[in-house]
């Protein structure tokens, strides 16, 4: 027998004493008592786990598993991008505990987990085979379900017909996953990302065409439900992609802790200070990559270093504030990015971001959404390039003032004639200088962070998405621009030159 073969039958091994040791059947209990049991188990999620799975129940079960649980169930042709941070149990509970709800309310189920490969598929498999042999409560209550003969690893049938568990590798084909009538109805891509493939675009792409084409076409009947549980802090990622290319899927995301509270997700099982210390631990930014899905570049040309998180001055101290807005028509390859910058002496602060794939209406109703949130004596200058003034943005406009009761302060400006990654270099003596700063009440943002990601992936070749920088440069050179006239004029003169430029004004 092969070394990691022993290793793999001895992890076996240890999951059926554990999960025996964990079991407790009151014999004594009447028939009554039982039935109450099995009744109350297939409609309360919580109370299931708490009873058949002590072993995994070393904390009350939380909400978001009960809501994606109950999500599941309630959708036979459900597709769930499950992201949650590390730490929150999200393979036990895609991989093991509502597969096993689904079956004790009846359900027919023919399960196939993906892993990144066949021996972590079947690692992933082994977890629900082990509790139909071992879980001593789920066999009283349901009766003995392993089938000698077909209890191999990676496949296996239980004793009633009805649960079915086949393990492959990220890429195999899954033809022929036909048994007799069957086929799978149920299937969970778990963890499929590793070392080479976050490096690797092209390899992603052939993976997320892979589970289109190949994998999710193998279910074919009246049920058909897919789970991808993974974190995911890279700036593209195979999970990443597939919410892209299918916005009709369902993401379900939650950060492990607040970033500026350090309160948990999970109240019942971590203490209030147990992310802080994982920030001591891990650094903040890894911390937050892990835990909170915040996505991650190592950056060569603007690097960690350069981002000065601080408290900025009151909104109503700085010279000027502009917001600029990169527009994606569609938004569902680019970008939207609206980025808030504000000018105080030679400082340039980065106050608030929307970097989202999303519809135009989207960024201009945060455009007017964070004018609200301001004093009125503050006034936000808005700027858009002309290149992108055309009927669909115009409409778009139309129809958030029509909302809000108000126009907004946009004004047209000219593209720069400077090719776009020479542009966003001009930003890097800024940084180099220590002269940008960043809000730190946004650190915890998506928005502030996709934004800093797509910034680090600037660099010769770069492939990665620059809407974040192209607003970041724009909104920067104006700002710079202000800072030097008003070096040598009055402050009244050098205010109303800047509003001067308000003739196209919409």
């Amino acid at each position: 027998m092969k070394q990691q073969d022993k290793q793999a039958l001895e992890r076996f091994r240890q999951r059926l004493e554990q999960i025996r040791a964990g079991g407790y059947v009151n014999l004594n209990e009447t028939r009554a008592d039982q039935q109450e049991r099995i009744e109350r188990a297939k409609t309360d999620f919580a109370f299931f786990v708490r009873e058949y799975f002590p072993h995994y129940a070393d904390a009350e079960t939380p909400h978001f598993h009960v809501r994606l649980a109950k999500g599941v169930k309630k959708n036979k042709k459900c597709r769930y991008l499950v992201r949650w941070g590390r730490g929150l149990a999200k393979s036990v509970a895609c991989d093991t505990l509502i597969p096993l709800w689904l079956w004790i309310n009846g359900e027919e189920i023919y399960m196939v987990i993906v892993g990144n490969n066949q021996d972590k598929a079947e690692i992933l498999l082994s977890d629900v085979q082990a509790e139909f042999e071992a879980n001593q409560k789920l066999i009283h209550d349901f009766k003995e379900q392993k089938l000698a003969g077909s209890w191999a690893d990676g496949d296996f049938k239980t004793r009633d017909g009805r649960f079915i568990g086949k393990a492959i590798g990220m890429g195999v084909s899954p033809r022929g996953l036909r048994i007799g009538s069957r086929r799978p109805n149920l299937i969970i891509c778990d963890d499929l990302e590793d070392k080479d493939t976050i490096k690797n675009p092209m390899r992603q792409d052939e993976v997320v065409t892979w589970i289109e084409r190949d994998l999710l076409p193998t279910m074919d009947g009246e049920t058909r439900r897919y789970l991808h549980p993974n974190n995911d802090p890279w700036p593209r990622s195979i999970q990443n992609q597939l919410e892209a290319r299918h916005p009709a899927w369902k993401v379900d995301e939650v950060k492990a802790y607040n970033p500026v509270t350090y309160e948990p997700a999970w109240k019942e099982k971590y203490g209030p200070e147990y992310y802080k210390e994982v920030e001591e631990d891990l650094g903040t930014i890894a911390a937050l990559a892990e835990y909170n899905n915040v996505k991650h570049v190592e950056g060569k040309i603007f690097t960690d270093e350069m981002i000065q998180w601080a408290t900025p001055p009151r909104i109503d101290h700085f010279d000027i504030v502009i917001g600029f807005w990169d527009v994606a028509f569609s938004g569902k390859s680019d970008f939207n990015a609206v980025k808030v910058w504000a000018l105080k002496g030679r400082q340039f602060w980065h106050l608030k971001a929307f970097v989202k794939q999303c519809k135009m209406v989207d960024a201009i109703r945060f455009m007017y959404e964070y004018e609200d949130s301001l004093p009125e004596s503050v006034i936000v200058h808005w700027r858009v390039e002309s290149q992108f003034w055309n009927d669909p943005l115009r409409d778009a406009l139309y129809q958030v003032e029509q909302e809000k009761g108000r126009p907004l302060n946009i004004v047209i400006k000219e593209r720069p004639r400077a090719n776009k990654y020479d542009r966003i270099l001009t930003l890097h003596p800024y940084y180099q200088n220590g002269r940008t700063y960043y809000d730190k009440r946004e650190q915890g943002s998506n928005d502030m962070q996709t934004g800093i990601a797509q910034l680090k992936g600037i660099e010769p070749g770069y492939k990665t998405h620059d809407d974040g920088p192209d607003a970041d440069e724009q909104a920067i050179n104006e700002l710079a621009s202000y800072a030097r006239t008003s070096a040598f004029e009055p402050r009244t003169t050098s205010y109303q030159q800047i509003r001067s430029t308000s003739k196209n004004r919409y």
